[in-house]
């Protein structure tokens, strides 16, 4: 999941806003100032539900990036670099590059974060009560009640044992600890996730049809969401298998085919489309990589503006290109290759390009891979 603009750095890690929290950040705040606040706190005046609803959903993202800013801190902690932190509609989500190197090391990274949750939850649980002993009721109270609810209703969730939440990595470090094998747990954890994603559909449609309106769609957006993270981690945990001990060097292309960035597609369909057999062409400039130039994205230009269009100004660029050492394992890189859309890593030696992978390149390699353990497995 992509950053759409960049906050800064919290604990030394870039954060992110995706564009799609503004959907679920609004629908918070209206249903907050809407609904419930009115019909809790009735007669006040509407400003004082919108401020109190905006207020509310603040604080509630503030405490989504503070769960995730733990995972990265703990990660960290933990040898795993992190590159950076993403909120977007589902919450949030912390690239780590890499994986935890022992079962304490998964459940310490996974079980943070909802610890934390349930700390800010009891925290303002905390408020709540004192503010009630004092006599302060209305919206202040509703606020921080609100808050407390919410961040220990997330707190539960997430340890659900299921992934891709928190808890799913918690039942894969149980799992990983008890049999040894990381692929299993992986495996275990993303089935878990799958059960648990139907459980979700089908009681937010059943819901839906009894009445709850929008809520029961909502949780089976939920559910349907969780069944394709859920395939998606089981995918990834199988190819990490079969690419166990592969680093890029073993699956690049060495010393591509490059451009600059300064050539028109005019000239490179011209030049460069029937000589050049590979389907991307990086960018460079003194040996650098500054972007990536696919045929389907010069496909998408008309011929009429081609003469006039760079291929800087339709490549990947440089903040999006996912860039690799040589030495670097395959799958730690296998995770980063959704940053660009076009599913290309560059690999890189004191940041001159050396190689290109590609999903031809991938593929090879875990079937290669597959292979290998066939015949081990025959061995044994």
């Amino acid at each position: 999941m992509r950053a759409s603009f960049r906050l800064g750095r919290v604990a030394g890690v870039p954060v992110g806003v995706n564009w799609s929290v503004l959907v679920i950040f609004l629908l918070i705040a209206w249903g907050l100032a809407a609904n419930q606040f009115p019909r809790a706190y009735p007669d006040r005046p509407t400003i004082a539900y919108v401020a109190a609803g905006l207020a509310a959903a603040v604080v509630f993202f503030l405490g989504l990036l503070a769960h995730e800013v733990a995972h990265a801190v703990v990660a960290k902690r933990n040898g795993i670099e992190v590159e950076g932190i993403t909120l977007w509609l589902f919450g949030g989500v912390s690239e780590l590059k890499g994986e935890a190197r022992d079962p304490g090391a998964e459940l310490r990274i996974a079980g943070v974060g909802p610890l934390v949750s349930l700390i800010i939850g009891l925290f303002f649980g905390a408020i709540a009560v004192l503010l009630a002993v004092a006599g302060v009721h209305g919206l202040l109270l509703g606020s921080v009640s609100w808050l407390a609810g919410i961040n220990v209703l997330l707190a539960v969730f997430n340890v659900l044992p299921a992934a891709p939440l928190d808890g799913g990595r918690v039942l894969r470090a149980a799992v990983w600890k008890a049999t040894g094998d990381r692929t299993r747990a992986a495996v275990v954890a993303a089935r878990a996730g799958w059960i648990l994603g139907v459980l979700l559909i089908g009681l937010g449609l059943w819901q839906f049809l009894v009445g709850a309106g929008v809520g029961g769609l909502w949780l089976a957006l939920i559910g349907w969401f969780l069944i394709g993270a859920a395939g998606v981690e089981e995918r990834q945990a199988r190819m990490g298998s079969a690419l166990r001990g592969v680093r890029v060097a073993d699956v690049m292309t060495p010393q591509p085919q490059t451009a600059s960035g300064e050539m028109t597609v005019a000239d490179f369909v011209d030049h460069y489309l029937f000589a050049y057999r590979h389907s991307a062409l990086p960018l460079t400039e003194d040996g650098r990589p500054v972007g990536l130039v696919t045929l389907d994205r010069v496909r998408g230009i008309p011929a009429d503006r081609r003469a006039g269009t760079t291929l800087a100004e339709v490549s990947c660029r440089a903040d999006e290109l996912v860039l690799a050492s040589p030495d670097e394992q395959l799958s730690d890189l296998l995770p980063r290759l959704t940053e660009c859309a076009d599913g290309r890593a560059l690999v890189v030696t004191d940041q001159r390009l050396v190689g290109i992978v590609s999903p031809s390149d991938i593929s090879r390699a875990v079937q290669r891979g597959s292979l290998r353990e066939q015949m081990a497995g025959t061995r044994r």
